[in-house]
């Protein structure tokens, strides 16, 4: 695990007024699901099910595939470790750069480990170009025929999505790789995705759900795995027992039952986000990434993401994530979420005021 992971408010004590640096929108109103929660607090005198099965009969209607096809974890991370643990000693090509803890998770189990720029890889590029291009990844030639891709879609830092037709035939046209494909973000975009019936009916893919991102409840652990029974069975069995806890399966339950709970603007958070873009985009000194999601790459053309990250929280409040531990990118990148409108007004203005102390003009 790196250091160095989005929401690490923690870390500035009561200074955080606004977070941009996880994923999350933290605007959704959650007031139906913690109600029944707390009508439901005498769960935790007690065990949950060893295997979350209750719930993974529920989210048959949300996914629209059997039970078997379905394995519910403590979140997409959990589901991670666990497709690494169940392919242990593997040859995995990870599309970089995205989500670290795919490469944490292979190498903790043995797997070899390639890196494969995008646009270098053969799957294809997410959508969106960008003024600062990444450092390329290396070809491995020891790792030809790989067991295992591992791509995250949209994709986190860069907010592209893989187009889908092309992610098809190319799942197709390699029948002997399994691709673990990471749809946390689902709920965030309006390009087409894969469903969960075409995962299920191709023998190599692995589909991954969050509900924690939807949500909005980082806190409660909780995701899904999607693929065809004979995969899902492989993670099973190395899943452990009591691993989704109580209050996880009593959320799960009822947002299965109400999927709507919860809802937001998709248009209206998109076309934020491209209001929130231009804005950045416009200031001297800084280059954004497009994006086809509710958060955004962002790069320095001078000075380090952590200087900024750290003025910004200390001096106003305001958390982003510095983004140079991403594999391919450096010190001058960052990444933000889309939060209301007044506060992506206020990152504008603050980051302004840095770049114009930094003597950043155009």
């Amino acid at each position: 695990m790196i250091h160095g992971h989005g929401d690490d408010a923690f870390r500035f004590g009561q200074a955080i007024r606004s977070n941009f640096s996880s994923n999350v929108y933290s605007h959704i109103d959650l007031e139906p699901l913690m109600a029944h929660l707390r009508s439901r607090m005498e769960v935790i005198r007690n065990y949950p099910e060893p295997e979350p099965t209750r719930l993974e009969t529920a989210l048959q209607k949300v996914a629209g595939v059997p039970q078997e096809s379905i394995c519910v974890t403590a979140g997409a991370t959990e589901a991670i470790y666990l497709i690494a643990q169940a392919f242990r000693g593997a040859r995995s090509v990870i599309c970089q750069p995205t989500f670290s803890e795919y490469a944490d998770a292979c190498r903790l189990h043995g797997h070899i480990v390639g890196s494969l720029a995008p646009d270098s890889s053969g799957f294809g590029h997410p959508s969106g170009g960008t003024d600062k291009p990444y450092r390329e990844s290396p070809a491995l030639p020891e790792c030809p025929s790989p067991d295992l891709v591992w791509l995250c879609n949209p994709n986190n830092p860069t907010g592209g999505v893989f187009p889908k037709a092309q992610l098809l035939e190319t799942v197709d046209a390699h029948p002997d790789t399994i691709f673990v494909i990471d749809q946390s973000y689902e709920a965030f975009t309006e390009e087409p995705l894969m469903q969960c019936s075409e995962a299920v009916e191709r023998p190599n893919v692995l589909l991954l759900h969050s509900m924690t991102k939807r949500y909005a409840m980082p806190g409660i652990r909780l995701g899904y795995v999607v693929g065809a029974r004979d995969l899902i069975q492989k993670i099973r069995v190395v899943r452990m027992p009591w691993s989704v806890n109580a209050l996880a399966v009593e959320a799960g339950l009822y947002l299965a039952e109400h999927p709507d709970t919860a809802p937001f603007s998709l248009r209206e958070m998109l076309a934020e986000t491209q209001r929130l873009r231009s804005a950045l985009d416009a200031l001297p000194g800084v280059s954004v990434r497009p994006t086809q999601t509710h958060f955004m790459l962002a790069a320095l053309e001078k000075g380090r993401a952590c200087d900024l990250k750290d003025t910004l929280a200390r001096r106003h409040g305001l958390l982003i994530r510095d983004a140079s531990n991403f594999e391919g990118l450096d010190e001058q990148y960052f990444r933000i979420a889309t939060q209301t409108p007044a506060e992506n007004d206020a990152l504008v203005a603050a980051l302004s005021q840095w770049l114009t102390k930094q003597g950043q003009t155009r």
